[in-house]
């Protein structure tokens, strides 16, 4: 290796200050609006593997500048950087001005449910392991909600967004919040069950699926068009009722 080689590696070996701005405080224990850290590079490495190792996934950030001049992720460091990380916008995180679409980790049951009967476009199945979550949040341009940065970590994610929160309903309005998804709230238009849509049923089509008193008491129905499950305003409806009038105002046509 000639004198000028070792020169230029040496550039990528030295220490270089990291500040992380916004919520990506939330990844460590600082109660401040920033947090400034100082990493020693020993070899050639890009700013997202730098990133990732001080325990940032990818997905969440954001503008990056490096000594003022914006970068991107793929940018190798050299010593005496000064780097600043903002989170990712809502705009970047979402392609169109649709609503966005996401797929859950196993850890998120109940969080999934609760966005389903708020009507977003939720993937969930307790059966996926990580590989299969990554492959398909890639294919169908879904979010990834995790509590496991590792998942996040994935070259494949490129949307994706770790919950902070361990109670659900927390975790409800923290994803309410942080994706705006207030206008697209449908409350009771998606199965909880699988996802599918609800379409309103004529009751005499299947009256051989209900029981003798559901028959009797309950006039107006709807069924999953995926997987054929049947709903009415019953005894379920009114206990998750007033959780969902937390997040969205329920109207009377609503099925």
């Amino acid at each position: 290796m000639t004198s000028a080689n070792l020169s230029t590696d040496s550039l990528y070996r030295g220490e270089i200050t990291v500040v992380f701005h916004g919520n990506l405080t939330d990844f460590f224990k600082s109660p401040s609006d920033s947090f400034v850290t100082h990493f020693q590079m020993r070899e050639k490495t890009s700013l997202k593997h730098i990133v990732e190792a001080l325990g940032v996934p990818h997905p969440e950030i954001g503008k990056t500048l490096v000594n003022q001049k914006e970068v991107n992720l793929s940018y190798h460091p050299i010593r005496g950087d000064h780097i600043h990380i903002y989170p990712r916008q809502i705009e970047q995180a979402i392609e169109n001005k649709d609503c966005p679409r996401f797929i859950l980790d196993n850890h998120l049951g109940k969080l999934a449910a609760y966005l389903r009967l708020l009507g977003i476009d939720t993937l969930y199945n307790h059966q996926y392991d990580d590989d299969q979550i990554a492959q398909i949040s890639a294919q169908q341009n879904r979010i990834v909600l995790t509590r496991d940065r590792g998942l996040l970590k994935r070259k494949v994610i490129q949307h994706g967004y770790c919950v902070r929160q361990d109670d659900p309903l927390s975790q409800v309005t923290e994803v309410i919040h942080h994706f705006q998804l207030a206008p697209h709230l449908k409350p009771f238009s998606r199965c909880p069950r699988c996802n599918g849509l609800l379409e309103k049923v004529d009751k005499q089509t299947i009256l051989d699926q209900l029981l003798p008193l559901t028959r009797l008491y309950y006039q107006d129905f709807s069924r999953c068009s995926h997987c054929g499950q049947i709903y009415w305003k019953g005894s379920h409806y009114d206990r998750i009722k007033p959780v969902i009038q937390r997040f969205a105002t329920i109207q009377d046509e609503e099925p």
